[in-house]
């Protein structure tokens, strides 16, 4: 068994890495996959006539009428409000990956992987819009009556024929995994645990030296019983509870947030200048003992940027799939909303604290090999160990805010438990798809609590490799889904063009 993990801990990362990573040196080595992603993007913008430039004002007043309760989809088909459709993606897509997420980029990539970001999300609109689009055009009545849309329906009924329906398959199975053992599951719930272990210890109400694991295991059970009581009463109970949650949280992360950059006020141009500057220069730019390329902040941007508003992945559709609704382009328009939410304000304003607040320069690339007791670590000039994830950006709350760290932890436990929520509903209606019943639905929640709940408890060690995990099951559900948008794009543009033709 011991060897069996240690073979995982070893090939899970190079997987990983190979499907993140990979591209062709006639194009500079940048990824195959952060070119299919932007690429996608670009081609819908096409289609669509850049919908979503010329539809953004359109977009945001359906949003603010659904959240007031006025988009009048009561007598439409569907199982819940447009408003609740784009609530429960964003409960999905608003999580730890706006918090750890935009941190880690920044690590790695220096803050120029903030513009490359930004970019991915400006053409990620248009790929949510088309994405939202054909959710709805081919989505399908389940046998226990409920909606049911994403990728794998558009892939079989749309792209058509046995091709269609492997894409289809594909992709229900490489969505299973990422929800119950990849970023949708395990480790939203280890994040939380994290989190909390964190703040106990910037407290002094533990040590250095405490065995945390039940204490992650207590995170681990409280959250089993809150998630449970919620996903096992189904989508309808999922949007209801997401419909109040999310826009909570968000505001409650903006007002924290903006405090922060506004106490930093005049760092804010020298921080955009940052963020740009260091976005096309070559290595070594920043100043960092390491130094970073170009390409690895374009790498680090794009896929952090995709983990976090999740457009071209194919998880958001599924929820938009089960919207009332019957205009496939007006949801369409919802659903590019999200995606402006999520990356464009949440991970600007995580961004921007990072920057402002000079956390960036206590991250891996400011630091250097020394060896200690015969091991060569990395550690910064003052001795201390760089910064990673979200150690980062509670170091940058820290900074203004005393024992800000606690309004991380609020923040995280918020973004990772309605994460939990839209992902699996996510994972049952692709379990769903696989099995053909809407029986199983029961089984599958049962067995993402176990999930969730084992999850808050590895170590820094295992987490990592459930993170590959979910690296590796995302990168497998867009492949998919990215074919699909490319072979179905004149469609899009067809209902786009009747429906904006006046």
């Amino acid at each position: 068994m011991i060897s069996i993990l240690s073979g995982l801990q070893e090939w899970l990362p190079k997987i990983a890495d190979t499907l993140w990573s990979w591209g062709p040196s006639f194009l500079g080595g940048i990824p195959l996959l952060v070119i299919l992603l932007l690429g996608t993007g670009i081609l819908l913008t096409i289609f669509t006539g850049g919908v979503q430039f010329r539809k953004f004002g359109q977009a945001f007043k359906l949003l603010l009428a659904g959240a007031m309760g006025k988009d009048g989809s009561d007598k439409d088909k569907g199982d819940i409000s447009p408003f609740q459709a784009l609530m429960t993606s964003l409960s999905a897509t608003v999580g730890n990956g706006n918090i750890a997420g935009v941190a880690t980029a920044i690590a790695i990539g220096g803050p120029g992987a903030v513009f490359w970001m930004w970019l991915t999300a400006l053409f990620g609109m248009a790929t949510k819009y088309s994405e939202a689009v054909l959710g709805v055009k081919f989505r399908v009545t389940s046998d226990d009556g409920s909606m049911s849309g994403g990728p794998m329906y558009y892939c079989e009924r749309g792209v058509g024929g046995k091709f269609g329906k492997a894409l289809g398959v594909f992709f229900a199975a490489a969505c299973i995994v990422a929800c119950l053992i990849g970023t949708g599951n395990m480790f939203q719930s280890n994040s939380m645990a994290v989190s909390v272990v964190a703040s106990l210890k910037s407290f002094d109400l533990i040590s250095e030296t405490t065995n945390t694991t039940l204490i992650q295991g207590i995170v681990g059970l409280v959250l089993a019983v809150l998630v449970g009581s919620v996903i096992l009463g189904g989508v309808k109970r999922i949007a209801g509870v997401a419909e109040k949650l999310v826009p909570t949280m968000i505001g409650f992360y903006f007002l924290a947030a903006i405090f922060i950059i506004l106490w930093n006020i005049t760092a804010i141009p020298d921080a955009f200048v940052t963020i740009f500057h260091s976005a096309f220069t070559p290595k070594g730019a920043l100043g960092g003992a390491v130094g970073i390329g170009i390409i690895q902040a374009i790498r680090s941007g794009v896929a952090r940027g995709l983990l976090s508003n999740e457009s071209g992945l194919g998880s958001a559709p599924i929820a938009h799939g089960a919207a009332k609704t019957k205009s496939p382009a007006q949801q369409g328009q919802v659903a590019m909303m999200g995606t402006f939410i999520d990356t464009l304000v949440v991970c600007t304003l995580t961004a921007l604290c990072i920057t402002v607040t000079g956390a960036y320069l206590r991250g891996p690339l400011f630091a250097e090999e020394v060896s200690i007791g015969g091991e060569m670590v990395q550690r910064l000039a003052d001795g201390t160990v760089p910064l990673q994830s979200i150690d980062m950006t509670m170091y940058a709350f820290d900074q203004v805010i005393p024992s800000g760290n606690v309004l991380i932890m609020i923040a995280s436990f918020l973004f990772g438990f309605s994460t939990l929520l839209g992902w699996c509903y996510y994972g049952e209606k692709c379990t769903e798809y696989l099995f053909g019943t809407s029986k199983i639905k029961t089984g599958y929640r049962i067995l993402f609590i176990v999930f969730l709940f084992i999850g808050s408890l590895p170590s820094a060690e295992g987490i990592a490799t459930v993170a590959k995990v979910g690296d590796i099951g995302n990168a497998l559900m867009a492949l998919p889904n990215l074919i699909a948008l490319i072979l179905l794009a004149k469609e899009v543009g067809r209902i786009t063009r009747e429906k904006f033709a006046s």
